[in-house]
């Protein structure tokens, strides 16, 4: 039986696959053996030979219509359009799917009776085609040539134009496909099963075309015949077991029969039976060969081919074989692939081994067969829980809970905890799989009826007491409890009526402990009750927490009624338990503090409907309480928001709760006016409780404030004087100042609303605007407190009410509020920004060395950071909603590589926002930036500056990251990359050397950090750019070669790339004979030539706001665009030194500039070519272009690293330059090996330049 031997053929020694090592009935070496097939081709067929002329598929439906046997049958299962036309082939009913599986299969059989050479080339022709070759294997290849050959002629016939091919062209048609034929070749083995499949031949000849297609090299055959193969195996391995079962079946009819007595005993049946057993077991040897030549010849090979779709076809499959027969195939023969492939590289081969496992482990009874397998591969499967694709972690967790549920001991303690970490995950099909882990492992293994009867001994309504207790003790023990949320939705599908048992959860708060039941710690009770209010969240809500799934999703109608449901139950219990909860907890500010954002979870109406009025007094009264009793902020908030949830309009008791609500308002502000009079007449002597009192009263009215419009108690006034007396006396404690600010800005901001809202009178308008005025007065006065706190407030204040109270307060038909704008002047704005570069760009490392390893420490630094984070996002708004100058962010983007990972992200955004509202403005801000550097540089290091320092190497790497801002698109950012250049190019031609003219300007090595930006320039734009650059040079400073001199040749260089007849060498003085014959031997273009083209260019430029499509050019004047102006000219267009060109005066006010600054230099160009003419020209050429040959043969070494910095800028990281605002990386001076290893960039320029392979042209 194939019990007994497929085992033994799948032993590790027979694993080559090799056919030899089996008797089977057809050999899989048939590919080089031709003599052997061709011997057994001849046993299998009929008498008489088939006749050479017959036209392959037409034959037998010629042969059926003469039989007449099926009058007006269909010719392979679809009927004929008429007697002329061609049948239609396998390959076609399968794919239109039209024709039940079981005709189109009746139809090929009757044929194969008829003649079954030609039935057989409708199959192998079948084959051929699901595999998307266009060849067809004619009757005379099939007799003459050997499968190696037919394969190697279908190769040569395949469509090289496109990769696709059935099994994987995209579309509902060939989904449908695949499916059509698997079940064909399922439906062929089961009708052939009883007669055709032992005749020696047709079986023979599928499985040799099958193994020689799953072995060819093209993709389409390999993949198209393994799961035609794998099919075919599952359909042997279902005869295979019937023939087992009637075989057991027969073996019992015999075994009764003969023990019966001698005469009653039939021997002509035991006669029969011995007959039928042997043929049974005749069959089941051909089956098994079958099987074996399959599995060897294709499985062991194709389960690790190169292609992840066939290995997972390979898996899947004989995951099916092994639930199907597990008597032959559930051992560790065939299991070891399936474990070896759990480590397979891609996903969904993994995926499919973990499902192909789970079918097996679902019976408990194949356990026994498995625990060797689960001792072996149980480490891997655990491991799996934490694979990279979710998909695959979801079954691994969903494996390892059918483990748990087989064996108990199957799984360690570790491997437990392993997953029940995933309850916390993100994703939450991880999360809810870990869940499900969870219930099984922890709750699942109690008795119900037990539970039910000792919670009844000890006067519990529910039996569910101990199993909170025990999700209590995990929450603890996982120390996460900040992720209570997660945890309560990954449990809510296995464990949902554990959790909705909030009664039980309320006896174990409420309920004094009875005998045998452990007390709640304080620690247990803070986290029932943190669970608990989860739970009324996820119920009220019906959708998961923040950070799991993708958004709130429409409800079903079923979801819908059980969310009501639960919503009235949890209002139903919790109106009446509340205010026990809230008495007993009123002095701990964490218990009640959850315990209060339960009623924003009521059904408000159940209040009046079930007349449950009591009730609400009594929940008003401990609420009342909780504010006399608490001042935490987060406390009184939350009393605040309750009493707010329950004022609203909609429902009948609002009348109730706002009376309880003024009550304790009036009251309040009582205690507050009388306290804050009492402290005003002490002054310095007011004691601690002076200060106390008012403290806390605030702070009780501030939160109130947040929530409530508290405007007709008129708390700006006390407060306005409290801050007035702060900043005269200067003793006001920190805490109320802080206090005093937030409740004046709540007061100004509902007075705001309530304006916005109504029709607001003139003398309402003066009134607000004098309240703003005076407070921002006393915010900026408070910047320069001696206290932190207070300086933080004032700031985020002074910020958020200059953004309400800006331009946009009127836009949206709101003109009449324009009295309300405020404009903040220069000295506010310096203020604010001397705030930021004070407060913000601080490194607080040397502060806190000493005590880096404090947990509590790391914690205050995350917090300082956040605090310092929101500072700068609240002055950044102010600069890119147009409120502060756009120049006052010079200052922070020339932080933006040494901060980079504090505050790169808000950086980056501003850097955004603010060119999309003004590209020309945003770029003199860069170059205003980078100016600042550098001069910061010129003042520690002084004028001669080492161009090789890592300061030096950092500006020029910032200016590298701010030209990949501006991104591909050069057309969008041309005016701004101009002005840029011009800004720059005046900044180091700004101050002369004191030296004398024979010196190079101060700041002339400024040129090479501009060199960054020229690769951002349009070809054309650089020739005006370095026009604009002659006006600043002398005759003297173009013949200078020293080093000093070289980031003005480096600019030069990298404006001049293109093959510029003006460019110049930097290669040493000792190869000037070799360059001057290699420029002899170029020779140069007609002058004529050159100066047209070039000119059309620049016209086309001049032109651009004229001409809207191409069209033909007026014929430009012979002008060289390529000749620089006389000195003495040229002297006349430099910017006088005393207006300091590119200042700050100059950049916020010289609007001309901005506009075109290209445009003026195009028509300036143009006018002074026209005056100078054609004389000037040739006095020039001769002398310039004798100056610059000098400069190529006189120069002294190749400085490659200078001028190639524009270029490597340009090619660095350009999959950051698709979008106008880049995605910035790392800083690459530390964090480059970082970088690396995080993930492969394969656009970074470092890779690029250290392999040319990819590329057919220079780099530079």
């Amino acid at each position: 039986m194939i019990t007994s031997e497929l085992p033994v053929l799948q032993d590790s020694t027979n694993e080559s696959g090799q056919a030899d090592a089996v008797a089977v009935s057809v050999s899989v070496s048939e590919l080089e053996d031709a003599s052997e097939v061709k011997g057994k081709r001849k046993r299998g067929r009929p008498g008489r030979p088939p006749s050479a002329n017959k036209k392959p598929r037409k034959s037998p439906a010629e042969k059926s219509q003469l039989a007449g046997s099926r009058g007006g049958r269909k010719a392979n299962g679809v009927p004929q359009q008429n007697g002329d036309s061609e049948p239609v082939t396998l390959f076609e009913v399968v794919k239109m799917g039209k024709s039940a599986m079981q005709a189109v299969v009746d139809d090929w059989i009757e044929s194969y009776k008829q003649d079954r050479d030609i039935a057989l080339l409708d199959l192998i022709n079948f084959f051929i085609q699901c595999s998307g070759c266009k060849g067809t294997v004619r009757i005379e290849m099939f007799r003459n040539m050997q499968n190696a050959e037919i394969i190697r002629k279908m190769t040569e016939e395949f469509d090289e134009d496109s990769g696709d091919y059935p099994l994987t062209m995209p579309g509902p048609q060939w989904k449908k496909f695949r499916s059509n034929f698997c079940e064909f070749i399922g439906v062929l083995i089961r009708q052939c099963q009883y007669s055709i499949i032992y005749d020696e031949y047709m079986m023979d000849t599928v499985i040799s075309l099958l193994t020689g297609l799953s072995d060819s090299q093209v993709r389409a055959f390999r993949h198209t015949s393994t799961l035609a193969a794998m099919k075919l195996m599952t359909a042997l391995v279902n005869v295979a077991l019937n023939l087992s079962i009637h075989q057991d079946n027969t073996q019992r009819q015999y075994e009764a029969e003969r023990n019966k007595i001698v005469g009653k005993r039939a021997n002509e049946k035991l006669e029969l039976l011995l007959e039928k057993r042997k043929e049974l077991q005749e069959n089941q040897d051909e089956i098994e060969n079958m099987m074996n030549s399959i599995f060897k010849g294709i499985f062991v090979h194709r389960y690790r081919d190169a292609i992840a779709e066939i290995r997972a076809i390979c898996i899947e499959e004989i995951g099916v074989w092994m639930k199907m027969y597990s008597d032959a195939f559930l051992n560790d023969s065939y299991l070891k692939y399936v474990g070896w492939t759990l480590h397979d590289r891609q996903g969904e081969v993994r995926l499919k081994c973990l499902k192909a496992l789970q079918n097996l482990y679902t019976n408990r009874e194949l356990f026994p067969k498995l625990e060797l397998f689960t001792n072996r591969f149980k480490d891997r499967i655990v491991s799996m829980t934490l694979d990279k694709e979710y998909d695959v972690a979801v079954e691994a967790i969903r494996l390892v809970t059918l483990v748990l549920q087989g064996s108990e001991d199957a799984l360690s303690n570790e491997d437990c905890e392993n997953v029940y970490h995933l309850v916390y995950s993100a994703h939450r099909p991880v999360a809810i799989a870990a869940g499900e882990f969870l219930h099984r492992k922890l709750f699942s293994r109690h008795d119900p009826q037990a539970e039910e009867a000792l919670a009844k001994r000890r006067g519990r309504n529910s039996p569910n007491g101990n199993l909170i207790r025990m999700l209590v003790l995990f929450f603890l023990e996982s120390e996460l409890h900040e992720h209570a949320a997660y945890l309560v939705d990954s449990l809510w599908e296995s464990s949902q009526e554990l959790l909705k048992d909030w009664e039980c959860m309320t006896e174990l708060l409420v309920e004094e402990a009875v005998q045998g039941e452990e007390v709640l710690s304080d620690r247990q009770e803070t986290a029932l009750i943190e669970l608990m209010m989860c739970t009324i969240r996820q119920a009220a809500e019906a959708h998961p927490p923040v950070g799991r799934g993708t958004g709130k999703r429409v409800l079903t109608a079923k979801e819908r009624k059980t969310q009501i449901d639960d919503k009235n139950k949890l209002t139903e219990h919790f109106i009446m338990a509340l205010p026990m909860l809230l008495s007993k907890y009123q002095a701990d500010s964490e218990k009640v503090a959850n315990l209060l954002q339960i009623p924003q979870y009521f059904d408000l109406d159940i209040y009046s409907a079930g007349r449950m009025e009591k009730h609400l007094d009594a929940l008003l009264k401990q609420i009342k309480f909780v504010v006399e009793k608490q001042t935490e902020t987060d406390v009184l908030e939350a009393c605040s928001k309750t009493y707010s949830i329950l004022c609203s309009e909609e429902y009948t008791i609002m009348n109730r709760v706002d009376i309880a609500r003024s009550q304790l308002i009036d009251e309040l502000v009582d205690r507050f006016n009388h306290s804050v009079e009492e402290l005003l007449q002490e002054g310095e002597e007011a004691d601690d409780d002076d200060i106390y009192n008012v403290l806390s009263t605030l702070k009780r009215l501030t939160a109130f404030h947040n929530a409530h419009d508290l405007t007709k108690w008129d708390m700006f006034g006390n407060c306005y004087r409290l801050l007035k007396a702060g900043i005269e006396q200067g003793s006001m404690p920190e805490q109320i100042a802080v206090q005093a600010l937030q409740c004046s800005h709540y007061s100004i901001l509902w007075q705001l609303v309530t304006i916005t809202e109504g029709s607001p009178s003139k003398d309402d308008l003066i009134a607000l605007r004098k309240v703003v005025k005076s407070f921002l007065a006393v915010c900026q006065q408070c910047l320069s407190n001696v206290n932190t706190p207070v300086k933080e407030q004032a700031f985020m204040l002074l910020c958020d009410l200059l953004m309400i109270f800006s331009h946009q307060l009127t836009s949206g038909s709101r003109e009449g509020l324009q009295p309300l704008v405020f404009n903040p002047d220069i000295p506010l704005q310096n203020e604010l920004l001397s705030f930021v570069m004070d407060h913000v760009f601080i490194d607080q490392d040397d502060e806190n060395q000493s005590m880096e390893g404090d947990e509590e420490d790391e914690a205050n630094k995350i917090e300082a950071l956040h605090k310092r984070r929101n500072l700068l996002a609240a002055f950044s708004k102010l600069i890119i909603y147009d409120i502060v100058d756009m120049h006052a962010a010079a200052d922070i983007f020339k932080h933006y590589m040494k901060y980079y990972n504090d505050y790169g992200d808000i950086i980056k955004e501003t850097l955004s926002k603010t060119r999309q509202t003004d590209k020309i403005q945003c770029a003199k801000t860069l170059i205003l930036s980078l100016q600042q550097l550098f001069n910061e540089l010129i003042q520690e290091q002084g004028p001669n500056l080492d161009r090789t320092s890592s300061h030096v190497s950092g500006i020029k790497e910032l200016a590298r990251r701010f030209a990949l801002t501006f991104g591909l698109d050069q057309i969008k950012t041309r005016e701004a990359v101009a002005t840029l250049h011009k800004d720059g190019i005046e900044f180091a031609f700004k101050y002369q050397n004191p030296k004398g003219p024979e010196f190079p300007p101060p700041n002339l090595a400024f040129l090479e950090v501009l060199s960054e930006f020229s690769s951002k320039l349009l070809r054309q734009d650089k020739k005006t750019v370095h026009s604009y650059l002659e006006k600043f040079m002398s005759e003297q400073m173009m013949e200078r070669r020293e080093d000093v001199w070289l980031p003005l040749i480096s600019y030069r260089n990298s404006l001049l790339t293109g093959g510029d007849e003006d460019r110049l060498s930097v290669t040493s003085g000792s190869s000037s004979s070799k360059s001057t014959s290699v420029r002899s031997k170029k020779g140069r273009p007609p002058l004529h030539k050159k100066r047209i083209e070039e000119d059309s260019v620049e016209s086309s430029w001049i032109m651009r706001d004229t001409l809207q499509t191409p069209g033909a050019l007026q014929t430009p004047q012979l002008t060289s665009t390529v000749l620089r102006e006389n000195p003495r000219q040229a002297a006349e267009h430099i910017p006088d030194q005393d207006s300091e060109p590119g200042s700050e005066t100059d950049y916020v006010h010289n609007q001309q500039m901005q506009m075109s600054w290209l445009g003026q230099q195009k028509l300036e160009d143009v006018n002074r070519k026209d005056r100078t003419g054609m004389n000037y020209m040739k006095a020039r050429s001769g002398g310039v272009r004798q100056t610059v040959r000098g400069l190529m043969e006189d120069d002294a070494e190749p400085i490659f690293e200078d001028v190639m910095m524009s270029s490597r800028g340009q090619l660095e990281d350009m999959n950051e330059e698709f979008e106008d605002t880049m995605v910035i990386d790392l800083p690459p001076s530390r964090n480059r090996r970082e970088r690396a290893e995080l993930r492969p960039d394969f656009f970074d320029s470092a890779a690029i330049i250290e392999d040319d392979s990819g590329f057919g042209m220079p780099m530079f």
